[in-house]
């Protein structure tokens, strides 16, 4: 099938990497179709418009008749869908013990079960068509543990399982499902990150929290801008095998999955805790 008829939604593609996978993959005639919480500042709740590229729509993945709305827009207009790319999804920082419970629901609710609430509304597409790919957009931080980014991390985490699990259940229908997990990358997650309510407050972990953010940080305004994360989108897209993970960004970041599985974990999180400057 060509380009031009195949059928691409991207979700959190106002900026970042879901605006960069939308440009890219249109710009190289795929029908693309990125979703935000909000398309535009003026629009009404289910509302449409199209950016200068690709078709924009109003899509909240924390909302399951928004999601499902979103879904029957693009059907009704294209009769398929092969490539979903889930990439909505936001940071929260702040120690372990300065999280609440509401504050991590409120974490998963985007990054893990607005990823289930995509993929189980557009399955029952896919298996009829024979064919599709699922794109997970993970981390790093899915594989290892990030100091004062614990609700994130294990977010992250579930995402990693239950991408395994889909993707044994659905190959069956010919429906291809992949982990992306990016290192750092120069995107809005520095802006739009979120710290827990008490981090703000008086906690004995402030001074720490600060240091190792700072740092986080830091990496990520000095991390390159996310093309290769779109370049790797496209190259599995057009894989007709494609691997569970890929892995992308910096070396010395991509590295650690393969160093927390191989080296003594003493080992490991001494070279954690000399990379966040927690000794």
């Amino acid at each position: 099938m060509g380009n031009k008829h195949r059928v691409v939604l991207i979700t959190g593609a106002s900026s970042g990497i879901g605006k960069c996978c939308a440009e890219y993959l249109s710009h190289r005639g795929y029908r693309v179709y990125g979703t935000s919480r909000r398309a535009s500042d003026t629009d009404s709740p289910g509302s449409f418009q199209v950016s200068d590229t690709f078709t924009m729509i109003q899509m909240d993945v924390n909302d399951d008749d928004a999601v499902q709305e979103g879904i029957e827009y693009i059907i009704a207009r294209e009769s398929r869908l092969d490539v979903v790319v889930n990439n909505a999804g936001f940071g929260l920082a702040g120690a372990l013990e300065d999280t609440s419970i509401k504050e991590v629901k409120f974490q998963f609710e985007t990054n893990f079960f607005g990823v289930l609430r995509v993929c189980r509304a557009v399955l029952p597409i896919m298996r009829n068509q024979g064919s599709g790919y699922f794109v997970n957009i993970s981390s790093i931080g899915g594989l290892v543990g990030l100091p004062f980014q614990s609700a994130y991390s294990a977010s992250k985490f579930a995402l990693e399982g239950a991408t395994e699990a889909l993707r044994s259940e659905v190959q069956p229908f010919g429906v291809k499902v992949v982990l992306i997990e990016p290192g750092d990358f120069r995107t809005e997650i520095t802006r739009h990150r979120m710290k827990t309510v008490q981090t703000t407050r008086d906690s004995v972990y402030s001074d720490t929290f600060q240091r190792v953010l700072n740092i986080i940080e830091t990496n990520e305004r000095n991390a390159p801008t996310p093309e290769q994360i779109a370049m790797l989108v496209f190259k599995i897209i057009n894989t007709e095998s494609p691997r569970l993970r890929y892995t992308v960004g910096k070396f010395s970041q991509r590295i650690a999955a393969p160093a927390k599985k191989f080296l003594p974990w003493r080992w490991f999180e001494s070279i954690l805790a000399r990379n966040f400057h927690l000794k």
